[in-house]
């Protein structure tokens, strides 16, 4: 049984910016530059689409990593998922789901990611006392750049 967390931040930009802004490969790799996140194959660059792969190498526990995954549901402004084809996890799904907030101004993110380690018992037993917690910094850390980001880019466009 995979483990899963959510995370929900309040983005006060449009859901159309954020969603595209959550797609975009450089906002990504900025926001995950404490582990020197970047994209080395498929879609390097840009904003990514249904169906695109890209290949992300990074340095997490002191270790080098690569994961590639694919957007493999994408309907903008509302939802798409990206989910692990090659990796280090037994299992990884990430859905982004975007909704106007009541205010008719901001939009309510929420991340929800499940994921599995590979080696069994042991596996288990990472993920429940160090995987998810380091996993939800990870998303917490990424989704308050996109915060600042897409607020910032909002209120130049006004």
């Amino acid at each position: 049984m995979p483990t899963s967390f959510e995370v929900v931040t309040l983005v006060h930009a449009p859901p159309g910016l954020v969603f595209d802004t959550s797609l975009s490969v450089e906002a990504h790799t900025t926001s995950m530059a404490a582990s020197r996140e970047r994209a080395v194959a498929g879609v390097t660059s840009g904003r990514l689409g249904a169906d695109d792969q890209v290949t992300w190498q990074a340095r997490h526990f002191g270790l080098p990593w690569r994961l590639t995954s694919v957007i493999s549901v994408c309907e903008r402004p509302g939802y798409f998922v990206d989910e692990q084809v090659a990796g280090p996890f037994r299992h990884w799904r990430h859905a982004h789901h975007f909704v106007l907030a009541p205010d008719g101004q901001s939009t309510i993110m929420r991340d929800v990611v499940e994921f599995a380690a590979p080696a069994g018992p042991l596996g288990a037993a990472v993920e429940a006392l160090v995987l998810r917690r380091y996993m939800t910094r990870l998303i917490l850390a990424r989704n308050a750049h996109l915060k600042r980001t897409t607020e910032a880019a909002a209120r130049s466009a006004e």
